[in-house]
C-alpha cells in the first residue's frame, strides 16, 4: 500500500446555518452497502488545527478509508448525475441514493471505482435511472479494497435532477477566481465564507467561471494589509511555490478543499466548472515558452497537460478524468426546456496574445472547431434561454503587458480586428439564424458589472443586442474596473469594483451573480450580489424579445 496522504486541517468551525428546504449536507444515518454491511454515526471533518499540525480521526488511525475532502456532484441530467470524492488511501467507492433525507425508503446502491494513486485517490461514480426534477440525497462510503468489511464513515450530499417540464423554474449562481493574489483561506475570517452565503441561496447549480485555482500564485502564511494589520493564511507545501509537477497542481485543488464552507457548499450544490489561465499560469496560451525565474519547466504545454489532468481529477467532469486527450472543456449543459448553458474554453485553442490588429484571424480565442461547435449547438438549441459561459469578457480591455492583449477586446474602437473577428462571426450567426434568448456570463476581471451591447453604438453593427454580466472574484484580490472597447457597442449599466489594485477579500468582499428563470412566464432575472451585502443590481429580461 502506498503512503497514506495526510487528511487536511479544517478551517474554524462556526455555528452552522440550516439550508432552506432541507438541502443541508447530510451528516448522519447508516449506509447499507450492496455487501449487506451497515454503518452508523456521522462523518466529522477534522477539527481546526494550526498549519503544520493535523489531528487524525479515530477511524483513520484504525486504518479505515475516509474522505475528509468531502463530496461533489455534477453533470446533472434528468436521469443521471456524477458524484465525486477523494479517499485518504486506496479504497473502493460506493454510493447510495434515496429520495428521503433519512434514507428510510427508495434506497438504491451504486458501485463506484477503485480509488488509487493513478488519480490521486479521487474518483467519480455515475448514478443512473434517477427520477427527473427531484431532490436526490446520496451517501458515499469508502471500503478497503482488500477487506470490504473495513469501511469508513459515510459522507453525504444532495442535488436536484434536471426537470423535463418547465413547471419548475431554475436558479443558479456564477463567479470565478478563488485563492488568487496570495489571499487564501483565512482562519481569522472563518475561511471562504462567501460559499456559505451562496449555499443559503439554494441554487440548482454553480457555474464556476474559471480560475478555480491559482497554480501560479503561492500562498504565504501572512500578508500585510493597508491598515497595518495582518492577513493570515492556512498554508500547505504544494501552495508554497508555483505549480509545475502534477503533484503540485493536485495540491492546489486540495488546498481549496481545506475550507469547510466550500466542502459544505459542494455537498449541496452541483458544480459546472470551466478553466481559464490561472489553472496553469497567468495569461498563458498554447505553445508559449515561459520567461519566469520561478519556473524550471518553461514549456507551458507541459504545464497545461498536468493542470488539465488535475482539473479532471478534482471536478466531477468524467470526460476529462485521467487526462484523456479526447476529453474537452467546452460542452453544453441542458437544464430542461428553460435553459442551455454553453461552457466555453477560451484557453486551449487560442492563438498567441498579440496587439490584436490583424485583419484575418482564423484561430482567434476559440479556435475554428470550437466556434463551429458553438454555432451549431446554438442553432440546435430549443431552450428558452441560452447562456454563453465565457471565461473571459468580450468588451473589457484586458492587457497582457504593454502592447499585447489577453481577452477579445484590444482597445481599438473601430471595425473588428484580431480575435474580435471570430466574435463578430458568432454574433452575426446568432442574428441571422434568429437565435433568441442569448446572454453572456463571465468573470476574470475581479469586479462585477452589467454591460449592454447594441449595434447602433457599435463599429460593427450586424448583430442583435445582448447583455453580458460580470462577477467575481469569489475569493481573490479586487481590482478597479477596466475600459470598454466600442467595437461591439457596449454600455455599462452597472459596475462596482475595488478602488485600488489587489484589495484583499476583507477590504473588498467577494462578488457572485445569480440567475433565476421563472417557470411560468419564462422571465429571466439577473442579480449581482456580494458577500454579506445583498443585491447590488437587478435586471429582468423577457423571453424571445430582441433588443431589451
Amino acid at each position: 500500500m502506498p503512503p497514506v496522504p495526510t487528511p487536511p486541517p479544517a478551517t474554524p468551525a462556526r455555528p452552522a446555518s440550516p439550508a432552506p428546504h432541507s438541502r443541508r449536507s447530510l451528516l448522519g444515518g447508516s449506509l447499507a452497502l450492496p455487501l449487506g454491511l451497515a454503518l452508523s454515526s456521522a462523518f466529522a471533518a477534522p477539527a481546526l488545527a494550526a498549519p503544520g499540525h493535523t489531528p487524525v480521526p479515530a477511524f483513520v488511525r484504525a486504518g479505515r478509508p475516509c474522505a475528509p475532502w468531502g463530496v461533489q456532484s455534477g453533470e446533472i441530467t434528468p436521469y443521471s448525475a456524477t458524484v465525486w470524492t477523494r479517499s485518504d488511501r486506496p479504497a473502493r467507492m460506493y454510493v447510495e441514493t434515496s429520495p428521503s433525507e433519512s434514507f428510510r425508503y427508495g434506497v438504491r446502491h451504486h458501485r463506484g471505482p477503485l480509488l488509487g494513486p493513478g488519480t490521486d485517490f479521487t474518483g467519480t461514480a455515475t448514478l443512473r435511472e434517477l427520477p427527473p426534477g427531484r431532490q436526490i440525497h446520496y451517501r458515499v462510503v469508502l471500503a478497503d479494497p482488500d477487506d470490504p468489511r473495513r469501511t469508513g464513515e459515510p459522507v453525504c450530499g444532495t442535488f436536484r435532477t434536471t426537470p423535463v417540464s418547465r413547471d419548475r423554474g431554475v436558479r443558479f449562481l456564477w463567479s470565478g477566481d478563488l485563492a488568487g493574489q496570495g489571499w487564501g483561506i483565512n482562519p481569522d475570517l472563518g475561511g471562504y465564507r462567501v460559499f456559505d452565503d451562496m449555499r443559503l441561496r439554494d441554487p440548482d447549480f454553480f457555474l464556476f467561471s474559471g480560475d478555480t485555482i491559482y497554480a501560479d500564485g503561492p500562498i504565504q502564511a501572512t500578508a500585510p494589509l493597508r491598515d497595518g494589520s495582518t492577513w493570515r493564511n492556512v498554508t500547505t507545501e504544494e501552495k508554497s511555490k508555483v505549480a509545475e509537477t502534477l503533484a503540485e497542481f493536485r495540491g492546489n485543488f486540495r488546498y481549496n478543499l481545506l475550507d469547510h464552507n466550500l466542502r459544505a457548499f459542494n455537498a449541496q450544490v452541483p458544480v459546472l466548472a470551466q478553466w481559464d489561465d490561472h489553472e496553469v499560469r497567468n495569461n498563458w496560451y498554447p505553445g508559449q515558452l515561459i520567461d519566469d525565474p520561478r519556473y524550471t519547466v518553461r514549456d507551458v504545454d507541459t504545464l497545461a497537460a498536468r493542470a488539465r489532468q488535475a482539473f479532471g481529477e478534482y471536478f466531477p467532469v468524467t470526460d476529462l478524468r485521467g487526462g484523456r486527450a479526447e476529453g474537452r472543456m467546452y460542452r453544453v449543459m441542458r437544464h430542461g426546456p428553460l435553459l442551455d448553458v454553453f461552457v466555453l474554453d477560451m484557453r486551449t485553442y487560442r492563438d498567441a496574445n498579440s496587439p490584436g490588429r490583424q485583419s484575418q484571424d482564423p484561430v482567434g480565442i476559440l479556435g475554428p472547431e470550437q466556434l463551429a461547435w458553438l454555432k451549431r449547438e446554438l442553432s440546435r438549441s430549443r431552450a428558452t434561454w441560452k447562456v454563453i459561459a465565457a471565461d473571459m469578457p468580450l468588451g473589457i480591455v484586458v492587457a497582457d503587458g504593454a502592447a499585447h492583449y489577453e481577452a477579445v477586446a484590444q482597445g481599438d474602437p473601430g471595425a473588428p480586428l484580431g480575435r474580435e473577428l471570430q466574435i463578430a462571426e458568432l454574433l452575426r450567426h446568432i442574428k441571422h439564424q434568429r437565435i433568441t434568448g442569448t446572454l453572456w456570463l463571465t468573470a476574470d476581471v475581479h469586479y462585477t458589472a452589467a454591460h449592454h451591447y447594441a449595434p447602433e453604438r457599435a463599429a460593427f453593427g450586424d448583430f442583435a443586442p445582448f447583455w453580458e454580466f460580470v462577477s467575481g472574484p469569489v475569493g481573490a484580490g479586487g481590482f478597479p474596473a477596466g475600459p470598454l472597447d466600442a467595437t461591439f457597442g457596449p454600455e455599462t449599466a452597472y459596475v462596482q469594483s475595488a478602488p485600488l489594485a489587489n484589495m484583499s477579500p476583507s477590504e473588498n468582499p467577494p462578488y457572485y451573480g445569480e440567475v433565476e428563470i421563472d417557470g411560468g412566464s419564462g422571465e429571466l432575472t439577473v442579480r449581482l450580489r456580494r458577500q454579506g451585502g445583498g443585491v447590488l443590481y437587478t435586471r429582468s429580461l423577457q423571453p424571445g424579445r430582441v433588443g431589451q
